[in-house]
């Protein structure tokens, strides 16, 4: 009986591994793919040197005015490099040295005002330059600084030849003026 349980062991194995086998696919050779990598549309292509950079020519550029008129719009652009670099460009003329005005966007507040210009194909946007619109006048102080005396400029009312008009003062206004109320007198009817 013995013999018979392990007989019947042995060939469930025998059958089991057998259609094992069968079932697991056989490995491939790589180089049948050989063709595909060779002609692949996915393939790496050969690293393109890129083009040397070409100079900004915004680089050092930016808005020093801007105003609108009825018939074209005129922008004052300048160079923090070059002192001497200005140029007054208009949307109703033609090209200033190669500048010219592709487009602005205006804003409401100061300083906020972007313009486009374009030169020689190349594009660039402009704004104002902050740290000249946060600088002081030269003719004007700071906000909140009292300017000191400066020699030979009398102070005002102290030039004796010019007799400085006596300024209008207006006269005092009531916000909410109370009607007066008259009490009557206290009566004698006691």
């Amino acid at each position: 009986m013995r013999l018979r349980i392990y007989i019947s062991i042995f060939a469930t194995i025998g059958v089991f591994s057998a259609r094992a086998d069968d079932d697991l696919p056989k490995r491939l050779n790589f180089d049948r793919y050989q063709g595909m990598l060779d002609h692949s549309p996915f393939a790496v292509a050969s690293a393109v040197v890129a083009p040397a950079a070409t100079p900004n020519f915004a680089k050092d550029l930016y808005v020093t005015s801007a105003a609108k008129a009825p018939d074209c719009d005129m922008v004052t652009i300048a160079s923090t490099g070059e002192k001497e670099f200005k140029k007054f460009l208009t949307t109703c003329g033609g090209p200033v040295d190669g500048y010219a005005i592709a487009s602005i966007e205006w804003s409401d507040k100061v300083g906020e005002t972007k313009v486009t210009i374009s030169k020689d194909g190349q594009f660039a946007t402009l704004t104002f330059n902050q740290q000249l619109i946060t600088q002081p006048l030269p003719n004007r102080p700071a906000p909140g600084v009292v300017p000191a005396p400066q020699p030979g400029i009398p102070k005002p009312g102290q030039n004796p030849g010019i007799v400085a008009p006596t300024p209008h003062v207006r006269g005092t206004i009531q916000r909410n003026p109370q009607p007066q109320v008259s009490t009557p007198p206290p009566s004698a009817e006691q």
